[in-house]
């Protein structure tokens, strides 16, 4: 790899991706692509992490894909991970986008494959395929009409303009909204409180709360059961309500 494009750090259980081409406002070419699918891996592996933040260098997100490396033929791309090696995956645990800057095309879809975004009250958002005589292929037109009102996703996505991260919050994209320069430091306070839940009961949530989006009111229980059982039945569930009643923290074991 010809630059360091991802750079990673682990904390109390909590994996930060930083996207690392500040010179191209972290536009998104293979090193890239590699770099976060290499990531993406380990957190899946590693039983000693509990959940992730994607994050940009330089003040800025991501600004999409590469252009310049895309006119040469290059495409960010990861089989079975998709645009930037992450878009097409839902990991088993949860992962935060820290957004300052620009979100914008492939970067606003690596935002909203999230589970959750915490966003600078500077950030700008959108998918501005449409006037470089693209579409928003990893995402943008499929995710976002489930996330927000149908008719205001297609309005940015056939306008392909720009919106703030306080218009992101009203619509319900944005979980939370803080100070510039602040986003990084309130999506790790959010991460280690999930990373202090027990850690089978968090990747079952996650689960659920995902593919329940897809089921009719008369299957949702039935698909549910089977699922949840596991954490019903954990050594974890009963570890929970013993430090409570003992007034102490938990010590999950993820089983």
């Amino acid at each position: 790899m010809s630059e360091n494009a991802v750079l990673v750090e682990v904390t109390g259980g909590v994996m930060t991706i930083t996207l690392n081409r500040p010179q191209a406002r972290n536009a998104a070419n293979k090193a890239l692509a590699v770099g976060v699918a290499a990531a993406i891996d380990e957190l899946e592996s590693n039983e000693e992490l509990r959940a992730a933040i994607i994050t940009g260098a330089g003040g800025t997100f991501c600004s999409g894909m590469d252009l310049k490396a895309f006119v040469k033929g290059e495409h960010p791309v990861v089989e079975g991970r998709g645009f930037a090696g992450f878009c097409s995956y839902n990991p088993s645990k949860p992962v935060i986008a820290a957004v300052e800057g620009y979100a914008l095309a492939g970067g606003f879809e690596i935002a909203i494959a999230c589970d959750l975004i915490v966003a600078a009250e500077d950030a700008k958002f959108g998918i501005p395929e449409v006037k470089r005589g693209l579409a928003a292929g990893a995402g943008g037109l499929i995710r976002l009409p489930k996330q927000i009102p149908l008719r205001i996703a297609k309005q940015l996505a056939l306008t392909g303009d720009f919106f703030s991260a306080q218009r992101a919050y009203e619509l319900g994209l944005v979980n939370e909204v803080v100070p510039s320069g602040g986003a990084l430091v309130a999506a790790r306070a959010l991460a280690e409180k999930i990373a202090g839940n027990g850690p089978l009961a968090v990747r079952v949530s996650k689960k659920l709360v995902d593919s329940a989006q897809d089921w009719t009111s008369d299957e949702m229980f039935d698909k549910q059961d089977p699922i949840i059982a596991p954490v019903i039945t954990s050594e974890d569930a009963i570890e929970g309500a013993t430090a409570f009643a003992e007034k102490r923290a938990p010590v999950w074991k993820g089983k």
